[in-house]
């Protein structure tokens, strides 16, 4: 007996068609991804120093470990996979290929025979009286039947869901072209940050990890920050920015953002996340000579020296968003016309009236403290999102098409018999049979029905 000798060519073939490098595949992305889940990815070298060490450093950057999803190791696992998935496909696709342009019109004396689903009658009608509401009935119940004449017998067939033998191919294509977004996204996207005062605009946006500033090709400009805090805390709530998008020097979009509600232009999009304090904040004083009773209003800052009449001035030390639960407060003091430097004292801006009763030369009222902030903005250039939410799509319909569909079969024969004719009938699905058989029951009594109905 002659055995057929394996050449290198089918060896390799076998390797990258083979199941056991799927699952191998698999549990080495699952574990690599665990790896990226654990340590931050995309962060600064003093980052990692300060929380893993060193060492620890040194050796996750030879590993890629702290940019794992763009790492020559990652990358070659998913592009191994991917061709293990072509490999696959390209196998086993001429099979559910020829059950599409070539169906089995005429099934055998052994379909007949060992079937599960199966079922035989026997009627003193002809086949031609038959045959046209036998046809109706199939049509009706099940799919429209091709008729065959072939070795003095005429067969019937009749399939549907045949597109469910794709279901799997579809899923298979879904994950290479999510790959292919994925790697669109890496090749020509970019994930970056920025900071933009209330008031200014920027035009540039810096990468993560990278010391070259990306150019927008447009402005976005933060008219306005605004915080709201819990009650009682300095927790916030909710903080949000309003942002213009200049164009040419026209205000093209403008948008209020917030955490989860991005605004996007030209394919870049701009996550709120973060705020901070930017510049030196300026007080709003109302101040009260306590000799003439005559009020001034002043806008300062901390630490500046601010003249009164008489030769006095004063001087705000600090400021404090919540003192002791009473709201905001700042810190004076008072110098004399001789330069000596007096006790400093609390005023707080929700008790107006509370300095006056200090009995000093001047008493004072905060009626506000504007702190210049920052708002900062996570900006984000993916232009393979679209090929991923295609994958995506693609994978739903491939995955309904292999789990929740099959491809139901139904042959038919009918033949003269001693005078009789005997109609033969046979069926299967490659999916869920017990569902199958249950609606197959109720095929074989309408045909039966049909059978003894003359009518």
């Amino acid at each position: 007996m002659n055995t057929k000798k394996t050449t290198f060519v089918d060896s390799v073939w076998d390797f990258f068609c083979s199941l056991k490098l799927t699952i191998l595949i698999l549990l080495l992305l699952s574990v690599t991804s665990i790896i990226g889940t654990v340590i931050q990815q995309g962060g600064s070298a003093e980052e990692y120093i300060r929380e893993y060490g060193q060492s620890n450093y040194e050796l996750f950057t030879k590993l890629q470990f702290t940019d794992m999803y763009h790492s020559w190791w990652f990358v070659g696992l998913l592009g191994l996979f991917s061709v293990n998935l072509i490999c696959c496909s390209i196998k086993n696709f001429p099979r559910a290929w020829k059950f599409v342009v070539s169906p089995q019109l005429i099934a055998s004396d052994a379909t007949f025979k060992n079937s599960a689903n199966k079922g035989e009658f026997s009627t003193k009608e002809s086949i031609a009286s038959l045959l046209p509401r036998l046809n109706a009935t199939i049509k009706s119940h099940f799919a429209k039947p091709v008729e065959t004449k072939a070795d003095g017998a005429v067969h019937l067939f009749a399939q549907g869901g045949i597109y469910s033998r794709f279901g799997a191919y579809m899923t298979h294509l879904s994950i290479l072209v999510i790959m292919v977004g994925a790697m669109v996204g890496t090749v020509w996207g970019y994930k970056a940050y920025v900071n933009i005062v209330e008031g200014t605009s920027i035009s540039q946006v810096w990468p993560r990890g990278g010391e070259t500033p990306i150019e927008l090709g447009f402005s976005v400009r933060c008219d306005d920050f605004d915080v709201v805090y819990y009650a009682g805390t300095q927790r916030p709530k909710t903080y949000s920015s309003e942002l213009v998008v200049l164009d040419g020097g026209k205000e093209v979009l403008k948008k209020k953002i917030e955490v989860n509600h991005p605004l996007s232009y030209k394919g870049i999009t701009f996550y709120q996340s973060s705020y901070g304090p930017a510049g030196t904040g300026t007080f709003e004083l109302e101040v009260t000579d306590n000799q003439t009773g005559e009020k001034v209003q002043v806008t300062t800052a901390q630490g500046k020296k601010n003249q009164l009449a008489r030769g006095f001035s004063f001087s705000v030390d600090d400021f404090t968003p919540n003192y002791d639960r009473f709201g905001p407060a700042a810190r004076l003091h008072v110098d004399a016309p001789d330069g000596t430097h007096r006790t400093p004292f609390v005023i707080m801006q929700n008790f107006p009236q509370f300095d006056a009763r200090r009995g000093g030369d001047f008493s004072f009222a905060l009626k506000g403290y504007n702190q210049p902030q920052y708002t900062g903005l996570q900006v984000a250039k993916d232009p393979g999102v679209w090929v991923v939410w295609t994958g995506c799509f693609m994978m739903v319909f491939g995955s309904m098409g292999a789990f929740f569909f099959s491809h139901r079969r139904l042959w038919v024969r009918l033949r003269e018999e001693k005078g009789k004719t005997l109609v033969q009938v046979a069926a299967n699905a490659h999916r869920n049979q017990a569902a199958f058989a249950m609606r197959f029951e109720d095929l074989i009594k309408q045909i039966e029905t049909t059978i003894e109905n003359k009518a």
